[in-house]
């Protein structure tokens, strides 16, 4: 499955999505959290550091571009310096902002966060304070937007509206944008606010809702699978809508189509970081795998694995193609296997890095494997959160002179063995007679070898140090060794 999702992962650059809904501009204020209020029992925010970036519909816009998508935004900001900060951030990310008016006298959508710092580094959100005008625009204003968004609706390869309830997203605008998509056989997808009706949404293609927000569109809570999948058929068949995917929370998504049985679309576990814009990950993926022509199945599957990354993160950071590849090779090394190429292996570590942790490498031939490799291995496994086993192809093995015999196992054969160890994460093939090139493209944080290469000095030691990290000699099991054990049963011995 993996394959078939990386397949369309690789198409998303270049296609095109027009964007309608609310922009939002998100301000972070940081502050050290050191004392109480002499005033009042509330932290006191000594401020270090300032933040702005996009929010809303403007943070989907960075998503799709992240993944290589070339949009067109439309929606409405105020004549203040917030609205110009906003375009200012479109301009920067390559969004097309044709579509993008001001409206005098309607201030732009901002929501400020304070963010309280323990130790100068831990965050936690403590306040949000919004400016922002919720009431419907004014008649000319909403017709100009309707106008402009119909009028691209053509130019693009699927459309995504996006509803924060901030009075741009109206049922006339909904209904202009599906019949114009109709007409040039495109599909709208819709990410839907927290709402208690959902009639807005009436013939859309795609709804996306969240557990909490089917919630308060159906008036009862859901809390099973089966629940949720009965809630939205309930909606499908209400608002004649195509399709809708649930996000679960970390039970994944739920996927129910007209006409087709329900089905449950589990995910990773996680560590959740913040919520914050993983809505709008979702959808931006879900747009995407669309636009390219992948099954909704598969764009829901892609989904839950750009959700899941957002939600280890910070605020809104937009999820790449890059980490949504190398989690589709995280995900096939828990189901297949532990043998990668090196660009493989490479790009997996850099997302493992991002998460903190660090990379240990030792490597060997291996070619029986004994009880002396076994503890090499458990031990090294200690000295780091993952551990990269560096094999000698069945050619650089040859090459060492270690017998015109060996290698005795073949490399795919001695790959399968080592991976099959608990304490083994990855295992990577070299040619070369010496790991050198490989560790210089890994950088381990540490490179370990047995101790009786104290004397004959360890490979690509230098290239660690250099790079801050260490060198560990473990000290091997005595009367062990591949090539005394090939002796032995050749003497014939025991």
């Amino acid at each position: 499955m993996d394959h078939d999702l990386s397949h369309w992962v690789d198409m998303f650059p270049g296609r095109r999505v027009l964007l309608v809904g609310d922009l939002i501009l998100d301000r972070y204020l940081y502050g050290d959290a050191e004392r109480i209020s002499p005033e009042a029992p509330v932290p006191v925010l000594r401020t270090v550091e300032r933040h702005e970036a996009v929010g809303g519909s403007a943070n989907v816009a960075a998503c799709l571009q992240a993944l290589g998508c070339r949009v067109v935004c439309c929606g409405i900001v105020g004549d203040d310096r917030h609205g110009e900060t906003l375009r200012g951030f479109l301009e920067q990310l390559g969004v097309d902002a044709s579509g993008v008016l001001t409206e005098s006298g309607r201030p732009t959508t901002t929501k400020t966060r304070l963010i309280g710092l323990a130790q100068h580094r831990h965050r936690q959100q403590l306040l949000r304070v919004d400016e922002e005008d919720t009431s419907a625009l004014p008649e000319k204003t909403a017709l100009a937007l309707q106008s402009r968004a119909q009028a691209l609706v053509a130019e693009c390869d699927v459309v995504c509206v996006e509803d924060y309830d901030k009075g741009v997203v109206s049922r006339a605008l909904v209904e202009a944008i599906i019949g114009a998509a109709k007409s040039s056989g495109r599909r709208v997808l819709v990410d839907p606010a927290r709402l208690s009706n959902f009639d807005r949404y009436r013939n859309a293609d795609l709804l996306t809702p969240n557990r909490n927000e089917l919630s308060v569109a159906t008036g009862r809570r859901h809390d099973s699978i089966g629940e949720v999948a009965e809630a939205a058929q309930g909606l499908i068949e209400t608002l004649d809508v195509g399709a809708i995917v649930v996000t679960v929370d970390r039970e994944g998504s739920v996927l129910v189509e007209k006409g087709r049985d329900w089905r449950h679309l589990s995910t990773m576990p996680r560590s959740v970081y913040d919520n914050t814009g993983a809505g709008d990950a979702v959808l931006a993926s879900l747009a995407a795998g669309i636009a390219v022509g992948a099954p909704l199945e598969d764009s829901a599957r892609l989904a839950n694995v750009a959700g899941g990354l957002e939600v280890e993160k910070f605020g809104c950071v937009p999820i790449t193609t890059d980490e949504i590849l190398a989690e589709l090779r995280l995900e096939r090394q828990m189901r297949e296997g532990k043998l990668r190429s090196v660009d493989e292996l490479v790009a997996e570590l850099a997302l493992k890095r991002d998460r903190g942790e660090t990379v240990a490498l030792t490597n060997g031939c291996f070619d029986i494997l004994h009880v002396g490799h076994v503890d090499l291995l458990q031990r090294c496994r200690k000295e780091a959160s993952v551990l990269v086993v560096a094999l000698n192809s069945d050619a650089s093995l040859r090459a060492l002179n270690k017998g015109k015999d060996r290698p005795l196992n073949r490399f795919e054969d001695r790959a399968r063995v080592i991976g099959a160890l608990a304490c083994v994460d990855y295992v990577v093939g070299f040619e070369e007679p010496d790991p050198q090139v490989l560790i210089e493209r890994v950088r381990p944080d540490v490179l370990i070898k047995g101790g009786d290469w104290a004397k004959q000095g360890v490979v690509g030691q230098a290239f660690v140090e250099s790079t801050g990290g260490r060198v560990v000699l473990l000290p091997l099991v005595e009367g062990h060794s591949t090539t005394s054990l090939v002796e032995r049963i050749r003497a014939g011995g025991g």
